[in-house]
């Protein structure tokens, strides 16, 4: 009987789980993003000091719950001897959120090889990936035209996947 009732418990009560990856360079706002996050979907949650958020070391999870399913984010550090580690995680993932600083010129050439390189893996085929191009709070920003050129070769490594390119300020939401 009591098997019953908790099989009865878990159908009607359990929530499908989704793993999605926040990738990125170092500084493009991962952290903050996962943060605001939480706190948008969790009314409880105080969430992190904004300005304590440094450098991720590793990999930060957060949990949100959407309707029926979780929502579980692994924001995966973006420095680059942590790039080679991200393909580790990559067999467990249901998406890919690629964030990035819209600011940060110089380094978008990098930012596209990081990029080539996760979206080339095997292990990614046919995983849908959100491109958020953050910081666009910041008036000296790169537009999302701008980035959609920089970005505009590695359109055939994406394939049949669903790709959308979005504008975003991690601070502000």
């Amino acid at each position: 009987m009591y098997t019953l009732l908790s099989g009865l418990y878990k159908y009607m009560f359990q929530k499908d789980e989704y793993c999605i990856l926040i990738l990125g360079l170092d500084n493009a706002g991962k952290t903050t993003f996962l943060e605001q996050s939480k706190t948008r979907f969790h009314k409880n949650y105080k969430g992190m000091s904004l300005s304590k958020i440094t450098t991720t070391v590793g990999l930060n999870i957060g949990t949100v719950d959407v309707g029926k399913a979780r929502l579980m984010f692994w924001d995966l550090g973006g420095q680059e001897e942590l790039q080679s580690l991200w393909d580790k995680y990559y067999a467990e993932c249901h998406g890919v959120i690629y964030v990035i600083d819209s600011t940060d010129e110089e380094r978008l050439s990098e930012s596209k090889r990081a990029f080539e390189k996760m979206v080339t893996s095997e292990a990614l085929d046919g995983v849908p990936i959100l491109v958020l191009a953050n910081k666009q709070d910041v008036e000296t920003c790169l537009s999302i035209p701008d980035i959609k050129t920089a970005f505009s070769d590695c359109t055939s490594k994406i394939g049949r996947r669903d790709c959308l390119t979005q504008a975003c300020s991690a601070l502000t939401g």
